[in-house]
């Protein structure tokens, strides 16, 4: 605490103190728990100036006392060029953040990567997703690009015959992999390569030509077995009304995926009410989960009830327990 307030190093450090960490952190890539060691300011602190500063820029990590707005003290009027220095000084740091944003959310660049080092192609990239907010120029001179260069890749990039070849690379790719790989992993063998390219363009070349990865999805749950007994006649024939309770019974077993798994619900409804004489509920669709259920179910019975009970000829109701279950105690 002693060493974080003093007038050698004070709670709040002033803008261009700020300014001069987060340009070692994030522009000269300098590693931010040595830097926090060295100057005494946390690592949470200098990630918060970042923050503030990509959201609002240089003006959020002023302090009261850095703020040009206060009333000069009398006589002394104020200076045109310290406001310019001022003015020039964030506009430079702005573009430095936006140059940094691009690198990290186009380029998938670590966040301290030295500028000098990225390809030219790289750099036009970056030119052209902000020479609307920035002079060309002012970009050319800070990425160290010459224009004839920029110009270059302008060209280039658009090439149709260029964009052939990396459409063909990437179709041979998805063939000689059996069509098992999607774009993030023939991104990966195109950089692999040597290729300097997005994900997004791998994406939507992959797209435009149609290689799609199959995707074998697990289908809904389906009783039907085939005809493993003999056919029963239809005799309900989709008239579903009763006149009274216990003469039609309709039956099936539907599926429920929850968070813990699937269960499986086996009920019994009756046509004249649509009440439940019974049902089950089960994690294995198996013979006990319907056989169970029946049971229950004809022992809601009088002895002179003898109810039609449909189903939809799955294979839980042609196994003999769920036959020998409908005889009737004498």
């Amino acid at each position: 605490t002693e060493y974080n307030n003093t007038p050698d190093h004070p709670l709040h450090p002033p803008l261009t103190k700020k300014l001069d960490i987060l340009r070692r952190c994030f522009e000269l890539g300098e590693n931010i728990q040595l830097v926090s060691e060295e100057t005494g300011y946390s690592r949470a602190s200098i990630y918060t100036w970042r923050k503030k500063y990509i959201q609002k820029g240089a003006v959020a990590l002023m302090n009261l006392a850095d703020d040009p707005r206060g009333k000069l003290p009398e006589g002394k009027p104020a200076s045109s060029n310290e406001f310019e220095s001022l003015k020039s000084q964030l506009q430079k740091m702005q573009l430095e953040i936006d140059i940094l944003k691009e690198t990290i959310e186009v380029l998938k660049k670590d966040p301290g990567v030295d500028l000098t080092e990225l390809k030219n192609r790289e750099k036009a990239v970056i030119i052209g997703a902000i020479k609307g907010k920035y002079p060309l120029p002012l970009l050319l001179s800070r990425l160290q690009l010459a224009s004839s260069s920029y110009y270059y890749q302008l060209k280039t990039v658009g090439n149709p015959k260029e964009n052939k070849v990396l459409t063909g690379r990437i179709i041979t790719l998805f063939q000689k992999n059996s069509g098992r790989y999607g774009y993030r992993r023939i991104h990966a063998l195109l950089v692999r390569e040597g290729n300097r390219i997005s994900e997004k363009v791998v994406r939507r070349i992959m797209a435009k030509e149609c290689l799609v990865v199959p995707v074998k999805r697990k289908g809904k749950y389906h009783s039907y077995a085939g005809e493993i007994t003999p056919e029963v006649p239809n005799i309900i024939k989709r008239d579903f009304r009763a006149d009274a309770p216990n003469q039609k019974w309709l039956t099936d077993i539907t599926e429920f995926a929850i968070p813990a798994g699937k269960i499986y619900l086996s009920p019994i409804v009756d046509c004249f009410d649509g009440l439940l004489p019974a049902w089950k509920i089960g994690t294995p669709p198996d013979a006990d989960l319907v056989n169970g259920m029946l049971k229950d179910a004809v022992d809601t019975l009088h002895s002179n009830e003898h109810p039609l009970i449909h189903t939809d000829r799955g294979c839980h109701y042609r196994w003999p327990g769920w036959i020998s279950g409908w005889k009737m105690p004498a």
